[in-house]
């Protein structure tokens, strides 16, 4: 089955665009813009990875889940299952709980040194939910030894 993933592509095209014009700003030159980039990067990061769990819960209602199991479902559990379904390999799923981690982190702290963590995940966080994106779009599984 195929999902509309356009709200999720387009709040990793806004996380893209925040970023790179956080990069642009210097905190001598705009402080205040970087402020907001940098706020507007953290939201990005939470909104995309919530939109994230939501597809792939939609989607592993195919392999015969219950709305109801899957809201139970922990997120890492809910990771777990799209490996065990082929929806994400265990490198994928491994990259996908050190966001997790991150983001959780963002309801205690959101000091440079937190700005700084989620900077350095960023790129492949992106680059991993649009891949993410595009398999649930499409209805693509990961081969055997994509595994």
């Amino acid at each position: 089955m195929t999902i509309n993933t356009d709200h999720l592509q387009s709040t990793l095209r806004a996380l893209e665009t925040a970023l790179t014009l956080y990069e642009r700003a210097t905190v001598n030159q705009a402080a205040i813009e970087q402020e907001i980039f940098r706020m507007a990067i953290i939201k990005g990061f939470e909104l995309a990875q919530e939109i994230s769990f939501k597809l792939m819960r939609r989607r592993l209602r195919d392999f015969g889940y219950t709305n109801r199991q899957l809201e139970a479902t922990p997120i890492k559990e809910l990771l777990r299952l799209a490996a065990q379904h082929s929806l994400l390999s265990l490198t994928e799923v491994e990259r996908w709980f050190a966001y997790r981690d991150n983001r959780n982190s963002t309801a205690h702290d959101y000091g440079e040194a937190f700005v700084q963590q989620t900077l350095h995940l960023l790129t492949d966080f992106i680059r991993d939910a649009h891949t993410l994106a595009e398999r649930l779009r499409t209805g693509s599984l990961l081969e055997e030894e994509d595994l």
